[in-house]
């Protein structure tokens, strides 16, 4: 029960407003921009012929192969990136196996429009930042650097030189969510969460 008050405090919280750690932290995550568009299902992310698959590095390699065959070699040469997207991103299929193509494919985080209510889930699920922020399609373009600080409830976004063009306020995820996020997901979380409770 308390996992699933998380997640429907978690769900509240992605709907931000502009005011004028797997490898790293969690909470706190910064790098190269991949832009996508609006309405981005779950079989553009990851197309169903792919899913007898389990291995992340694998699900990883096709991760929008319908979009952007090439998005694996991308994101891999700029040491993993934040994918910036449009409205309704992750709608269709409820397939946690998108948000593991996501991160096999090195994504660090992804900041949409808007997400689908079972994407955003499985994000938390599976130990992937997601937040919601209006305008920022409007504002990123490909080069530049999105800094995505869920401590802090800020997405700062940057140009190709490093200058700040423009920082959103977003809601601070509660301190459980953070370190469900921080443990890489809601398994290790649990599993650490009974280890501290045998000892």
């Amino acid at each position: 029960m308390e996992i699933l008050g998380i997640f429907r405090e978690a769900h509240l919280t992605i709907s931000v407003h502009v005011s004028g750690r797997d490898a790293e932290m969690a909470g706190k995550v910064r790098a190269k921009v991949i832009k996508v568009g609006d309405n981005i299902d779950t079989d553009v992310i990851i197309p169903g012929r792919y899913l007898i698959y389990t291995d992340p590095e694998t699900l990883g390699k096709h991760c929008f192969e319908p979009i952007m065959p090439d998005f694996y070699e991308k994101s891999k040469k700029l040491g993993g990136v934040i994918v910036v997207a449009g409205r309704n991103f992750g709608m269709g299929s409820s397939r946690e196996q998108a948000v593991v193509a996501l991160k096999g494919a090195g994504v660090k985080a992804v900041v949409a429009e808007s997400f689908a209510r079972i994407f955003y889930r499985n994000c938390i699920n599976q130990g992937l930042p997601a937040v919601a922020v209006k305008g920022i399609s409007e504002v990123v373009e490909d080069g530049d650097e999105v800094e995505v600080d869920l401590e802090e409830g800020k997405v700062r976004v940057y140009d190709p030189q490093g200058n700040l063009k423009k920082e959103f306020d977003v809601p601070k995820l509660p301190p459980a969510l953070l370190e469900i996020l921080e443990s890489g997901g809601l398994v290790p979380y649990l599993k650490k969460k009974m280890s501290v409770t045998k000892t």
